[in-house]
């Protein structure tokens, strides 16, 4: 039984999805390979990868990790902003991951590891270049992804968790829109659907309370060898206050990164997440933006 809050971001972030994306349909120049398996968890563990039609090697890739408040989303409702991402030069590829509540944490972190663990084994197949690999993640997405690499670059951190992360490169990430400091919300309870991902109030039961909020500290555990990023964000965007924050970390550590806020107080639609509207000019931008910066750190 999933809570209210839950039923209501399933339902009316569904229908919001749906007319944003009315009437899209796959580009011409885009050969799509969708519903590749990666996992054991069924519709959970599905990814699709998209490239244009003249690839004939494999190329540098960019790993979507979508949002939805841990609760909601899939690939299907990235589709068009992920090819519009691999018309950009990229392999993309677009993935599912279990959601809460019904998946409890670290469940999305898992299943993160096993599409860069299958891309390991199998992206040449699909024109991934996995000393090439870049990552974009939005909102809850920004979150997993920031928290994924924080353990990905820190052996630290990787004890914490069961998984075993693969020997490939990660050269730099997009950080959109996101919430960084998964430790200060789960300390504060700033986000209910999050509570409801790192399941909190069954901590009492379990009496790993501490040794879990441990685990969420990405903060804490970044380092200097966490892939350069550029931090987005948008003048609108609820989770603007998290943005500066995160680059200020990584500034610090001397990891390279830039900070853009897109938007301006006049323009109310670029508000959370607006890149994925691919009506959008500013989203355009942004995306052009992000892959620029990546194209800087390819390994030519």
């Amino acid at each position: 039984m999933v809570s209210r809050a839950v039923a209501d971001i399933r339902k009316n972030w569904a229908e919001s999805d749906r007319k944003r994306d009315e009437g899209l349909t796959t580009p011409e120049n885009i050969i799509r390979h969708d519903d590749i398996a990666y996992g054991p968890y069924g519709t959970f563990n599905l990814l699709d990868i998209y490239h244009t039609r003249d690839a004939v090697k494999k190329q540098p890739a960019i790993v979507n990790i979508h949002g939805g408040a841990w609760v909601y989303g899939s690939k299907e409702i990235y589709q068009f902003y992920c090819m519009g991402l691999a018309q950009r030069g990229f392999t993309v590829v677009n993935i599912n991951y279990r959601l809460a509540p019904e998946n409890k944490y670290p469940a999305a972190l898992e299943d993160i590891n096993r599409v860069f663990c299958f891309l390991k084994e199998q992206g040449e197949n699909y024109f991934v270049d996995t000393d090439n690999l870049f990552v974009v993640g939005d909102s809850a997405g920004g979150q997993l992804a920031s928290h994924y690499l924080a353990v990905f670059t820190n052996p630290e951190f990787a004890k914490l968790f069961k998984f075993k992360t693969p020997d490939v490169t990660i050269r730099a990430a997009a950080l959109n829109c996101g919430l960084y400091d998964a430790r200060k919300c789960a300390e504060y309870g700033l986000d209910e659907p999050f509570l409801e991902y790192i399941g909190k109030e069954e901590w009492g039961n379990s009496g790993k309370g501490e040794e879990i909020m441990e685990s969420l500290d990405t903060m804490k555990y970044l380092t200097g060898d966490f892939p350069p990023s550029f931090v987005m964000s948008a003048y609108h965007d609820f989770l603007l206050e998290n943005a500066q924050p995160m680059y200020e970390r990584l500034k610090e550590l001397s990891v390279p990164c830039e900070i853009k806020i897109y938007g301006s107080k006049e323009q109310e639609e670029i508000a959370h997440v607006f890149h994925v509207n691919c009506r959008l000019k500013e989203a355009a931008k942004c995306n052009d933006d992000e892959c620029a910066f990546f194209k800087k750190f390819e390994n030519i």
